[in-house]
């Protein structure tokens, strides 16, 4: 039994992570903690045993939660770090909580580019960090200084670009550390120009992307010099399913999930993997996080 005394958030056990992931799909979590703000979840982090696991949850995109959910406790972001700020004529604070496409709306209103990409990303900064998440040419990582983050005793540290090992879609740096904030250097542009490039960016995805079906956004990586998606296609898979999980047949580095199963979309992503390695020759890495037992 998970005790934890003089905290204000909320704590549920067996919450259900159907509820919280855009896949709609996951067994639930042994433990589920709200935090009330940044102290109470300094808190939290400092009494919660060894033993327990601790994995941090924004918007629930990019993760499969598996059907047998998650063993230790979930902590949920979103809605708690949600400060955002400009710290001087180039200079963004945010923190983990504050959505990818509300910082790069608040960037390109004060008149800063380099971070439009985001506005098509779903999820987090806190998640964008975590997996140096990127579009059209850009990356998370390329207009990041300097990161704040709680350590396992809930204890804060300043980190340096120069802590992490940054790789297209990966983010590796001290263990048992989380991302609660970064500060961001950005370049001046006009806000017309700025609300030009979203626009352009937003538009090229809903005619290319399922907007609005229970996605997780892209699956796979792209290999070097290709495209996931085209591999895919290539393979035959656009619209092939396994049970209620279906490859998108608008963009074939999407799963579309129809129905209320975990598995199902895990089976069918090592299907696309063994498909296009027989096809093609090249080994897909996931994009998406899995996590939790099944």
């Amino acid at each position: 039994m998970l005790n934890l005394v003089g905290l204000r958030g909320t704590l549920h056990h067996n919450e259900a992570m159907s509820q919280h992931t855009t896949w709609r799909v996951g067994g639930p979590a042994e433990w589920f903690y709200k935090p009330a703000d940044l102290t109470d979840l300094a808190e939290c982090l400092s009494q919660i045993p060894d033993v327990y696991p601790i994995f941090f949850l924004g918007l629930g995109s990019n993760i499969l939660v598996r059907d047998g959910g998650i063993r230790g406790v979930v902590i949920l972001t979103t809605g708690l770090l949600n400060e955002l700020s400009l710290l001087n004529d180039t200079t963004i604070y945010v923190e983990a909580g504050v959505s990818s496409s509300k910082l790069a709306r608040f960037s390109v209103n004060s008149g800063l580019t380099g971070i439009e990409f985001l506005a098509g990303i779903p999820g987090t900064f806190g998640g964008a960090l975590a997996m140096n998440a990127g579009a059209w040419g850009g990356e998370t990582w390329s207009s990041v200084i300097e990161i704040q983050t709680l350590d396992r005793q809930g204890r804060p540290h300043r980190r340096l670009v120069t802590d992490y090992d940054i790789a297209y879609r990966s983010v590796t740096g001290p263990i048992n550390e989380w991302f609660v904030a970064a500060t961001l250097q950005l370049t001046p542009q006009t806000i017309q120009e700025g609300k030009a490039k979203i626009k352009a960016l937003l538009k090229q995805r809903n005619e290319k992307q399922p907007i609005g079906m229970p996605t997780c956004g892209s699956v796979f990586r792209n290999p070097p010099g290709d495209y996931a998606a085209r591999l895919i296609e290539q393979a035959g898979l656009k619209g092939y399913c396994i049970g209620a999980a279906c490859v998108s047949e608008k963009h074939a580095n999407f799963i579309i999930n129809n129905g209320n199963t975990a598995a199902d979309i895990e089976h069918l992503i090592e299907h696309i993997k063994n498909s296009v390695k027989l096809n093609s020759g090249i080994i897909l890495k996931t994009e998406v996080c899995r996590v939790g037992e099944t």
